[in-house]
């Protein structure tokens, strides 16, 4: 059965965090509604490319332009599911009221959240990983820990579900937090 998914974005949202589960949710037949408060239907994001090139953080890189394919929602109703990718856009967008007040509600709920790399730092805004297994790129982790969240710490490529909750640390592990999270909506995905 196709879900309703809503996906958080803002200009320097990671690239890959945005792209790959947009495409890979829609793959597999289900809808993508990207949204960003402030942003209209038909407008665009910038999103920034992060890289793991050695230094003692990622690198940053202009990317591409994603695109806005609906209205901000003034609630939760009507989803099945959201997912917050990573990048510097969680930093801002975790200063919206509007965007606490959804995340609260989709966890209130008990919908499906998927939020990758520095995504966390929206769940820790919202006041919603208090005793929660979470992982988050590791720059995140006091947050993560200072909401009442058990960071953890696992492999890069890595991903964990505790209960609605699906969390990963950054990019590389695409493949598990897709997987985990599709088995959270119940998607099954059969090979003949």
């Amino acid at each position: 059965m196709s879900k309703k998914i809503l996906m958080l974005v803002g200009d320097f949202v990671e690239d890959y965090e945005a792209m790959v589960p947009f495409q890979t949710l829609l793959a597999v037949g289900h809808r993508v509604d990207t949204v960003c408060p402030g942003k209209a239907a038909g407008e665009s994001v910038a999103t920034s490319i992060h890289d793991f090139e050695g230094q003692q953080t990622y690198s940053e890189k202009r990317g591409h332009n994603f695109a806005i394919n609906a209205a901000f929602p003034s609630s939760a109703e009507g989803y099945d599911a959201l997912v917050i990718p990573g990048g510097r856009a969680p930093e801002y967008l975790r200063l919206d009221a509007a965007v606490i007040a959804l995340v609260q509600e989709f966890s209130a709920t008990g919908k499906p959240i998927a939020a990758i790399c520095h995504g966390a730092q929206i769940l820790a805004a919202a006041g919603v990983i208090d005793g929660r297994k979470v992982s988050a790129y590791p720059a995140c982790a006091p947050e993560v820990r200072l909401a009442g969240g058990a960071y953890a710490d696992i492999a890069i490529d890595g991903a964990v579900t505790d209960g609605n909750l699906v969390t990963a640390p950054a990019w590389p592990a695409h493949p598990s937090w897709m997987a985990q999270f599709l088995a959270v909506l119940g998607t099954r995905i059969t090979h003949a």
